[in-house]
């Protein structure tokens, strides 16, 4: 975090510090229009040694092939560095600023964005994420997750009654059924309920029996995380279900907007044929999104794919077209 401040302090921010949430913040410009650029400073757990292959000198802008190995060079500290490069190549424009903020947890609960959700009112916002430096994303799915619990008095195992395992199996398969004949006509993956069974344990005392499920689901944005719990309480009935969390709806960006067109031309001036994508996992976007109702997209270099794989790379000649095409876009917008 302190590394960050000090690197965009370097570049010529006019401001950089760390904010109450623990997020690295920099500022260029002192205009009244802002572009907010958020991405993501932590990552999943998992060393992985930095390497660069082949070996060379690495600049602010490196070109040619070669590719960064380490944790979070793809998801997505390679998005939020080219947002930090980017911003230093455009520099102030008269009456805007930008603003470049490296969110803490948005591997766990987002904590980093839910605080600069009240602190910004951005023009534009970007979401760095990677999916790769000719494509823009606009939607991330929702989510929700729970415990689904069943319990039933002991009995003898000879007495042939229903075991509360037995029910909590039950419980799924209905919750299946369900989630299968609402996708049934849904062609699209981002319009479709994508429901998991995390896990399953059962237990009991003298008296009682119990079993508990830990159902997730990722939600299409034309249903509510409270659509989805009032649906799952129906279905499993007298079985208790644990809201966990932090539910979150899912979000879909305009696709006509000044920011997006600033972006496909962006990355035709770098050779690149745009392309749209709609992502299955949710992303500060849906949380950022929703209060500050401006023109939204997310953006950043890198393979998803390789995300919180032993593998992560990213290439440096995608880093270094990514980067152009953010600066020709912060270009286009603050013309």
């Amino acid at each position: 975090m302190e590394w960050l401040v000090a690197r965009m302090k370097s570049l010529g921010y006019d401001d950089a510090f760390i904010d109450e949430a623990g997020n690295a913040v920099g500022m260029m410009g002192r205009g009244t229009k802002q572009v907010v650029l958020l991405g993501h400073i932590d990552t999943v757990p998992g060393e992985i040694s930095v390497s660069l292959t082949p070996p060379s000198s690495p600049t602010l802008l490196p070109q040619g092939e070669g590719s960064l190995y380490g944790r979070g060079s793809v998801d997505a500290k390679g998005p939020l560095a080219s947002f930090a490069d980017a911003v230093a190549k455009v520099g102030a424009k008269d009456g805007w600023q930008f603003v470049v903020i490296g969110a803490v947890e948005e591997e766990r609960n987002s904590e980093g964005a839910r605080f600069v959700v009240d602190q910004y009112k951005p023009d534009f916002a970007i979401i760095g994420e990677p999916n790769q430096w000719d494509r823009v994303s606009l939607g991330y799915k929702g989510s929700a997750w729970a415990n689904v619990t069943v319990k039933c008095g002991q009995a003898h195992t000879a007495s042939g009654e229903e075991t509360a395992a037995e029910a909590a199996v039950e419980a799924w398969l209905k919750v299946k059924s369900y989630v299968d004949e609402y996708n049934s006509d849904k062609k699209k993956v981002f319009d479709k309920l994508l429901l998991t069974l995390r896990g399953m344990e059962s237990d009991s005392n003298d008296f009682e029996q119990w079993a508990k499920l830990r159902i997730g689901v990722r939600l299409p944005v034309e249903v509510s995380p409270e659509d989805w719990y009032a649906k799952l309480e129906e279905l499993v009935g007298e079985a208790e279900v644990e809201r966990l969390g932090f539910p979150v709806p899912a979000w879909k960006c305009e696709k006509n907007s000044q920011l997006v067109r600033a972006f496909l031309s962006g990355i035709r001036s770098q050779g690149g044929e745009p392309r749209f994508v709609y992502k299955t996992g949710t992303a500060d976007l849906n949380i950022v999104a929703p209060v500050w109702q401006c023109p939204a997209v997310v953006y950043g270099p890198g393979d998803s794919a390789l995300d919180h794989t032993p593998n992560e790379h990213i290439s440096l000649e995608d880093y270094a077209k990514a980067v152009e095409v953010l600066s020709a876009a912060l270009e286009k917008l603050t013309a």
